[in-house]
């Protein structure tokens, strides 16, 4: 058997280029202060030799893992199965991906978990963190916190409404919801009922305001919790109907529950949207597009929330800036527009 052939050294690419060994260094870790016309020298070297940069070594060159834990405070149960999350772990990957970074997914349930991840926070293996679906009683923040690691919140923050310099990304939920209702408005209908999502999440209790800001001062028997499942969607609507059978409207907190609500809907004989009206949240496709009828919704860009969590995560970094340490250039939240989206159902 013939032995494997030794990994090319960083003087066998200066021998190659015709440089020095802190030259290739340079241009191999990134760094300023080298021209062009050598740059490319030992960019071409590298290529020819295969030459492939020790991560351990080059670490401490640059002090950077380029690994990035993305943490979603929900069990795999969940994560797997709504494809929220899979449009927003996509957005991710895409970004870090174009920038020669490394995901790494964590996922929490219960408080063992919780210490696992901060285990591994603090074992310093990820130069930050992306974390999405908090909730309120959650204690990733302060976790993350003990590790020093930036970080990007997906949604808005709940502990102060992140106005302590704390970054995050979210949607406009709260217009996104007036919008949905001030459209089931102008069909005419006047017993709009709700169904919320965990409202221990801000994007729920966000949308459940911008519900109230139109109805002002709504009945409380049309409003019914859920949690962003469709099995929720599906047993709230059958309490709503069983409270108020003269509803005419439901504003669902996203699609996965307007989908349960529809299913309830056509059991207790009702027409959508002859007799109730139905509006969701997400655009969710292909979700929204083969319920019966096709779903009107509010659209939220979940794919591009996650490209921005990561490209503000990666521009801290290569500021070598925490969150906290904003210089001005760029906001701590940015909150993304929503759009309504016009099909059958109302």
């Amino acid at each position: 058997m013939s032995e494997s052939a030794p990994r090319p050294t960083l003087e066998a690419v200066a021998a190659r280029a015709g440089v020095s060994r802190a030259t290739v260094s340079r241009v191999v870790n990134g760094s300023d202060g080298v021209r062009e016309p050598l740059a490319e020298r030992v960019r071409r070297a590298v290529d020819e030799l295969g030459y492939v940069p020790n991560q351990a070594a080059r670490s401490l060159v640059t002090r950077r893992h380029d690994a990035v834990a993305v943490i979603v405070a929900e069990p795999e149960t969940r994560v797997f199965a709504d494809p929220f999350f899979a449009r927003q772990l996509r957005g991710i990957s895409k970004e870090l991906t174009a920038h020669d970074n490394q995901l790494v997914l964590l996922l929490t349930e219960d408080r063992d978990d919780h210490a696992r991840v901060a285990r591994y926070l603090a074992g310093g293996h990820v130069d930050g963190a992306l974390v999405f679906s908090l909730h309120v009683d959650d204690p990733l923040p302060g976790l993350i916190q003990r590790a020093g690691l930036p970080t990007v919140f997906g949604g808005r923050p709940h502990w102060n409404g992140g106005e302590d310099g704390v970054r995050y990304v979210d949607t406009d939920n709260r217009g996104g919801a007036r919008d949905a209702v001030r459209h089931l408005l102008g069909l005419g209908r006047r017993r709009i009922a709700h169904i919320t999502g965990a409202l221990d999440q801000t994007s729920a209790v966000d949308r459940l305001d911008g519900f109230r800001d139109v109805m002002a001062d709504p009945d409380p028997a049309l409003v019914e919790e859920g949690d962003f499942t469709a099995a929720s969607g599906e047993r709230a609507m059958r309490a709503l109907l069983a409270r108020r059978p003269d509803l005419d409207a439901v504003f669902a907190g996203n699609d996965l529950m307007a989908a349960g609500a529809l299913r309830a809907l056509r059991e207790h004989g009702r027409r959508v949207p002859d007799d109730v009206a139905v509006v969701g949240f997400d655009d969710m496709l292909p979700i929204a597009e083969q319920t019966e009828p096709p779903l009107t919704t509010v659209r939220q860009d979940i794919e591009e929330m996650g490209r921005l969590m990561a490209r503000l995560l990666l521009r801290d970094l290569d500021r070598g800036t925490a969150p906290a340490e904003s210089d001005g250039t760029g906001p701590s939240g940015v909150v993304l527009p929503v759009t309504l989206v016009r099909r059958d159902s109302a």
